[in-house]
């Protein structure tokens, strides 16, 4: 069983920034070769997209509500998936949670949550007004 663990979440305030980071917590597998998208789900709300990111970093997409202040990104020499925060509002308060495709090499459609196959527990992030 594949587990990814997130980290970097916290209380910013409004128009501040966090940058969220995500691996495996198994070090005998390697997310380098799996498209890894961000998704956040705040309380009593459904899991919303935020970004995509293929296996080799060539190809992106965002969810509207984060498109020019958001940017995902990975170093696949590290095992490690990203994403930068920026201009954060309070609307952006959920957990967010990492997620890997469930095929490798391959580039899901973004925004279903059925195309990934794990996800870590999520990271808490805070926005105040």
């Amino acid at each position: 069983q594949v587990q990814l663990v997130e980290s970097g979440g916290g209380l910013v305030q409004a128009g501040g920034s966090l940058r969220l980071s995500c691996a495996a917590s198994l070090r005998t597998f390697s997310i380098s070769n799996y498209a890894m998208g961000w998704f956040r789900q705040a309380p009593g709300k459904e899991r919303e997209f935020v970004a995509a990111i293929s296996w080799s970093g060539g190809t992106t997409s965002y969810g509207d509500p984060v498109k020019g202040r958001f940017t995902i990104s990975r170093d696949n020499a590290k095992d490690t998936v990203f994403l930068q925060m920026n201009s954060l509002t309070p609307e952006a308060t959920s957990v967010y949670h990492c997620m890997l495709d469930v095929t490798w090499r391959s580039w899901p459609e973004p925004a279903a949550v059925g195309e990934y196959a794990f996800w870590g527990p999520g990271t808490q992030v805070t926005v105040s007004s």
